[in-house]
């Protein structure tokens, strides 16, 4: 097994361990609702140390239930992925391009510098503009 296939197999099970092991443990058994958002729990706190607390605005949009409102959470989350993928996706290509074209440019200079070497000529046998003349150049 190669190092990065064992790499992801750990990032992977790493990634199941962190979804799993919640549930297994029983975290949120003592709780109404065990797995609510950061916001819920945060207004639950608020409320509790500042029954009087008045908030500053109100949302903009207020989904009509909590399936709603969870599918627009994951919409944006996809889209959100989306973006990322591309963007790295993109730097990747653009990284491969650049590797490849520098790589067929100095084989390029590499078989020009061989072909200099060696004297090659023409199809018509005569020598190459660039090539040394015996005789001629000194």
């Amino acid at each position: 097994m190669s190092r990065n296939t064992r790499i992801n197999a750990l990032l992977l099970l790493a990634v199941a361990a962190l979804a799993v092991l919640p549930l297994v443990l029983g975290l949120g058994d003592h709780k109404e609702e065990p797995f609510t958002g950061a916001d819920a729990e945060a207004e639950t706190a608020i409320t509790e140390l500042h029954p009087d607390y008045e908030p500053w605005f109100s949302p903009l949009y207020e989904p009509p239930s909590g399936e709603i409102e969870s599918a627009l959470f994951a919409l944006q989350a996809a889209l959100g992925a989306g973006v990322l993928a591309y963007y790295f996706g993109l730097r990747r290509g653009r990284r491969q391009g650049a590797a490849r074209a520098a790589s067929a440019a100095g084989d390029g200079e590499q078989r020009a510098a061989e072909k200099r070497s060696a004297g090659d000529t023409g199809k018509d046998g005569a020598a190459g503009a660039d090539a040394p003349v015996p005789g001629r150049d000194a």
